[in-house]
């Protein structure tokens, strides 16, 4: 993981500097905000920012969106008090680190935050197959595309590709082609010169020369304009590429990987994806079951999720019961790994007792797993399922309007997280940004909002 620190170096921020160093983290540091954005934009890129609190991180965050970089940040500092750590949170940091560190949870924060410790885990033999198709492709240079449903893990199986890559020590870079508009995804693969259009004050290095040497993936490839998959053709092909306003190509050494969650050859056949470029990044195809395709896997990847939530929140490492894990494999998981990963991340916070039970696994209604798992008769079928399901939250919900359901839910996980807003809006799968606006909607319309319980959460983690 790549960790720019900003900040001046010196004292215990030093010593965090080497426990992340420790940790694997390969780290950058500037002293100023401006700088930071600065070294974001030419290129030279980061995972994760750690910012002493005492920089504008505000100020910080809102530069680096001028110029369409979004990195997470974490702030850090000594003899912060819980006001100055509510502070940063509120200002866009995603947690508050105290200092003198401590090297459990620099590990914890680095890889809940940066969510760069994702390993490919699977016991089920359909998935280990898949596994071995990419064991034997990986070391080659071929264009891979990784296909399957939303949520399946394409983006894990895509590092997974690279760390036994041969370019293992370069830079993975990754694009997502769905979350960034058209008229600005060009200038996001390919960079732009100074000029090139109205707020282009500077050049700035796009994704394909900051991979340079590496991998660069194309998250949801089939969501790119086709206007612009000529120009990423010509990319591919002949490896170099032309900056938006820019007079000479560039060079590029990557290697692409490629995903979709849509059927690419009835894409062709809808006109709205080219055949050639299809081509060009199917050489090899990795398709990924749906999680139901593999219950072996449920288990493994439910204890995985646990400890690795568990640690990330400082709460205790509880066993799933064995009806729990019943529950967990004949549910249908539509979200997949996804779903799977948030939902015992609410089980980690809702659990009490020794063990983790059915009870503490909610759906993102808030009804409790075991309502879509065995309520219908075993020969009913997902049909019976289904129609229990719906008839159960249709009683439970009756009357309500969708803004009264959200705000509901929205206060009972917030409850639940004991007014912690960072991982309630993670449970929630919202942007913490979101949450805020809703709980000041719901603050105007005088509705009471839980607080935290402290500035700064077990475990050091800041509670706002």
């Amino acid at each position: 993981m790549r960790l720019l620190v900003v900040g001046r170096l010196s004292g215990q921020l030093a010593t965090a500097v080497k426990m992340a160093m420790a940790h694997g983290a390969k780290v950058s540091h500037v002293e100023r905000g401006d700088q930071a954005t600065e070294q974001l934009r030419r290129g030279q890129g980061a995972d994760l920012l750690m910012v002493d609190y005492r920089v504008d991180i505000a100020a910080l965050i809102a530069a680096n969106e001028n110029e369409r970089i979004h990195v997470p940040v974490v702030a850090c500092g000594v003899d912060a008090d819980a006001k100055e750590a509510a502070d940063a949170i509120r200002a866009g940091a995603k947690e508050f680190i105290p200092l003198p560190p401590d090297a459990e949870l620099i590990a914890a924060v680095l890889s809940a935050v940066a969510d760069d410790d994702r390993p490919l885990i699977s016991a089920d033999p359909a998935m280990k197959a898949v596994i071995g198709l990419a064991d034997q492709v990986a070391r080659s240079e071929a264009s891979i595309l990784i296909t399957g449903e939303s949520g399946v893990g394409k983006e894990v199986m895509a590092r997974y590709m690279h760390v036994n890559s041969r370019r293992a020590d370069k830079p993975f870079i990754s694009v997502n082609c769905a979350a960034i508009p058209d008229n600005l995804l060009e200038s996001e693969l390919f960079g732009h010169e100074k000029g090139a259009f109205t707020g282009a004050m500077a050049r700035r290095i796009g994704k394909f020369e900051e991979a340079d040497g590496g991998t660069l993936l194309l998250d949801e490839i089939s969501e790119m304009d086709v206007r612009l998959q000529a120009k990423l053709l010509r990319a591919i092909q002949e490896r170099v590429i032309d900056r938006v306003g820019g007079t000479k190509p560039v060079p590029v050494n990557i290697r692409i990987i490629a995903t979709s969650n849509r059927d690419l050859a009835k894409s062709v056949a809808e006109g709205t994806f080219r055949e050639d470029l299809l081509y060009r990044l199917n050489v090899v195809n990795l398709r990924l079951p749906a999680l139901r395709e593999r219950p072996g896997d449920i288990a493994v990847l439910a204890d995985h999720f646990v400890k690795k939530y568990a640690a990330a929140n400082g709460v205790p490492v509880r066993p799933v019961s064995a009806e729990a894990r019943r529950a967990l494999v004949s549910h249908r998981w539509n979200g997949n790994v996804r779903e799977l990963e948030n939902a015992m991340h609410r089980a980690v916070l809702l659990a009490v007792g020794p063990e983790i039970d059915v009870d503490a696994i909610r759906l993102p209604d808030g009804q409790p797993l075991s309502a879509g798992s065995h309520g219908a008769a075993p020969d009913a079928g997902f049909a019976g399922r289904a129609a229990q399901v719906a008839d159960t939250v249709t009683r439970a919900h009756v009357g309500q309007t969708v803004a009264q359901m959200e705000k509901t839910l929205i206060l009972d996980t917030l409850s639940h997280c004991l007014g912690n807003r960072t991982h309630a809006a993670t449970i929630l799968g919202i942007s913490i940004r979101t949450l805020r606006n809703k709980l000041n909607e719901y603050a105007d319309e005088g509705t009471s909002i839980p607080a935290p319980q402290s500035g700064i959460a077990t475990g050091g983690y800041a509670a706002a």
